[in-house]
């Protein structure tokens, strides 16, 4: 696919609420194709129903990242309603926080499957369309709980997962290609559900980022690590 990125398709996960959301609204005003993807269809719609009020060219998709099934028919439908994924956004998160020695390994796999595998599923299904089309921008949203430059990851499962994410990042980074810009990003502590009424960053501003790293220019940057705009330690 050649041209602007006015004309480009991205696909959001986890997005029918917070960041999610925020970055399909960004993106939908910025010009872009959106296609919303969110576990719960219904929720999807609706999120997608306001941001096409607001003159959004959006789509909606139900897609459940740990279901290898349901990532691989959204990949089958959109190729054949010949929708090319340009852009992903790997938002869909699940905030478990308890200590590595006292989790359940349950749920130590429940945050693995959604903050790593679910992330790989999708990477695995659209990345190589892209490297095809020789332009891709992948966004894998992280935290900062995650980077183990000056101190061990934080936050038990959830920063585990997160720091698993920022490896895929740097590994999809080497395999994709020139083409294919490959980053992760740190919304900070953001005003939503997971977050909390405290948090000091508007939903706007911890999206602000993501919609950057999804938008880069040819020359821009790859295989980084971001908070506002600004490469971070891993």
């Amino acid at each position: 696919m050649t041209g602007t990125h006015q004309t480009r398709v991205a696909l959001v996960t986890g997005a029918n609420r917070g960041i999610g959301y925020e970055t399909c609204r960004q993106l939908a005003e910025a010009g872009l194709r959106v296609v919303l993807t969110a576990r719960d269809l219904t929720a999807g719609r609706q999120a997608a129903e306001q941001l096409a009020r607001a003159g959004g060219d959006v789509r909606v998709e139900q897609l459940d990242v740990t279901d290898p099934d349901s990532v691989e028919t959204l990949r089958q439908r959109l190729d054949g309603d010949g929708v090319p994924v340009d852009i992903l956004v790997n938002n869909a998160g699940l905030y478990i926080t308890t200590p590595l020695l006292s989790i359940d390994e349950s749920d130590l796999l429940a945050a693995v499957q959604v903050n790593v595998l679910g992330a790989w599923r999708t990477t695995r299904a659209f990345v190589p369309g892209m490297r095809q089309r020789r332009w891709g921008r992948v966004v894998n949203v992280s935290t900062g709980y995650a980077h183990l430059a000056s101190q061990a990851p934080a936050a038990g499962a959830y920063g585990f997962a997160k720091t698993a994410l920022n490896a895929l990042t740097r590994m999809t980074a080497a395999e994709a290609g020139p083409h294919v810009k490959v980053n992760c990003m740190s919304p900070g502590w953001v005003a939503t559900r997971m977050g909390g009424s405290a948090a000091p960053t508007s939903i706007a501003d911890g999206a602000d980022t993501a919609v950057w790293l999804a938008t880069l220019p040819d020359d821009g940057p790859t295989d980084g690590f971001y908070y506002q705009r600004n490469r971070i330690p891993w």
